[in-house]
């Protein structure tokens, strides 16, 4: 019988690069996959809806949620963000690491609900950094830089709730950090009692 996939949640304020870390952690671990979250935010330029993020409408999210076929939600900047289900069932049942890009009040509620999920809060070298890399968007307007910036800094103080921390200094390493987080998680006691089982089971 194959062994259920573990929960990963990975949090980080707007502009640490969260999003260019994951891609390069997936092409290098084959045994996790993404479970899209949902939002009500529209696509940016280039995000493709079932691959970045169910885009949905604030009528079809509160739907979902009344049907009970969202884990968690919440509002951030304006608009809503939450974790389908289905998502992250059809991810761990099949096998497969189930990975969580959330802000942090829907990662603390996943923690509640699944207290077996490790958390990963990825964090700048700086708040100046943080501030460069956002205006080196261009998508932002100085408003919405100086919002997400406050943002962050209250964000930061939910990092001590997360099981590691990786600071995204350079990209590689921030990548290695993560796979090392992944391999030392399948590794923990906890989750290797069947096996030990098993090995002590066939010695007698």
């Amino acid at each position: 019988m194959e062994n259920k996939g573990i929960l990963f949640v990975v949090s980080a304020p707007a502009g640490c690069g969260k999003d260019t870390i994951l891609n390069e952690f997936f092409k290098r671990n084959k045994t996790a996959g993404y479970a899209v979250s949902a939002t009500t935010r529209a696509p940016r330029e280039g995000e493709v809806n079932g691959v970045h993020y169910h885009f949905l409408t604030v009528e079809d999210f509160k739907s979902k949620i009344g049907a009970g076929e969202v884990l968690e939600y919440t509002e951030y900047c304006g608009n809503y963000y939450g974790t389908l289900k289905k998502s992250v069932d059809d991810l761990i049942n099949s096998g497969k690491d189930a990975v969580l890009k959330i802000e942090v009040e829907g990662a603390m509620n996943i923690r509640k609900k699944f207290p077996d999920a490790c958390l990963i809060f990825i964090l700048p070298p700086s708040l100046e950094v943080l501030e460069n890399r956002l205006r080196g968007r261009a998508t932002e307007t100085e408003e919405k830089i100086k919002e997400r910036t406050n943002q962050a800094k209250t964000e930061l103080k939910f990092a001590e709730n997360y099981d590691y921390v990786i600071v995204n200094d350079d990209l590689n390493e921030a990548v290695e950090d993560m796979l090392s987080v992944f391999r030392a998680e399948k590794l923990r006691k906890q989750r290797c009692e069947e096996i030990i089982k098993n090995i002590s089971g066939e010695k007698h």
